[in-house]
C-alpha cells in the first residue's frame, strides 16, 4: 500500500517541519518514505509544501499528482490543491484561516480550528501538531503513537520543553477528525 499526502501553508506555519515529522514516523516504524520539500525564495511567509509518500514497498518517484490526502493550513493552499486530491481521498483544513468552504462532494474532509486550538495551548507554533494529528486520524496512514514517538526521537534539543504540549495539539487534532466522521 502507498499513500501520497501533501501538507500546504505559508511559510512560518510549521508545514515542512510536520512533514518531516510524519517521514521520521513513517521511517521508524519500517515504512518506505520520501519527503519532498518545496518554498519560494521569501520563506517565512511565502509558499510551503511538502510532500510525503508513505509505502510498504520500494517507491518509485517522489512526484505526486493526485494524492489521497492534502492538509491545507491557508486559503491559497486550499485554492491550489482542492482539485488535486483524489476522489475519496482526505482533505484537512485549518478552518482558522480558510474562509470558505469545499466545493468538492467526492472528498472526506476535516475542518480543525488550528490556530484556536493552539492558541488555546499556548502556542500558536502547535498549528502544525494540530493538523498533523487531524491528518492520521483522518487518514489512517499511521497510529497516532508513531508520530508521538517520533517527535520524542527527533524534536530538536531545544525544543523537547515542547513535547507535552505538542502531544496535546496532536490529540486535539485527531479528536477534530473523529469528531468530523461521527458527524457527517
Amino acid at each position: 500500500m502507498q499513500t501520497e499526502i501533501v501538507i500546504a501553508g505559508f511559510g512560518g506555519q510549521g508545514v515542512l517541519f510536520a512533514g518531516q515529522v510524519l517521514a521520521y514516523a513513517a521511517m521508524d516504524s519500517g515504512k518506505h518514505v520520501t519527503w519532498f520539500p518545496s518554498y519560494g525564495p521569501e520563506m517565512r511567509g511565502g509558499t510551503a509544501n511538502c510532500t510525503v509518500i508513505v509505502a510498504d514497498e520500494d517507491i518509485g518517484s517522489p512526484t505526486v499528482r493526485n494524492p489521497q490526502a492534502v492538509v491545507c493550513l491557508n486559503l491559497p493552499s486550499l485554492d491550489k490543491y482542492e482539485p488535486l486530491v483524489a476522489a475519496g481521498g482526505v482533505l484537512v483544513l485549518n478552518r482558522s484561516l480558510i474562509n470558505r468552504n469545499v466545493t468538492r462532494s467526492d472528498l472526506r474532509v476535516v475542518e480543525a480550528p488550528a490556530n484556536e486550538l493552539a492558541e488555546k495551548l499556548g502556542d500558536k507554533r502547535l498549528v502544525n501538531a494540530v493538523m498533523l494529528g487531524a491528518l492520521v486520524q483522518a487518514s489512517g496512514v499511521l497510529p497516532l503513537t508513531a508520530i508521538q514517538d517520533a517527535l520524542k526521537d527527533h524534536l530538536p534539543a531545544r525544543h523537547q520543553d515542547l513535547l507535552a504540549a505538542n502531544f496535546t495539539a496532536l490529540e486535539q487534532g485527531a479528536e477534530a477528525a473523529r469528531l468530523a466522521f461521527v458527524n457527517a
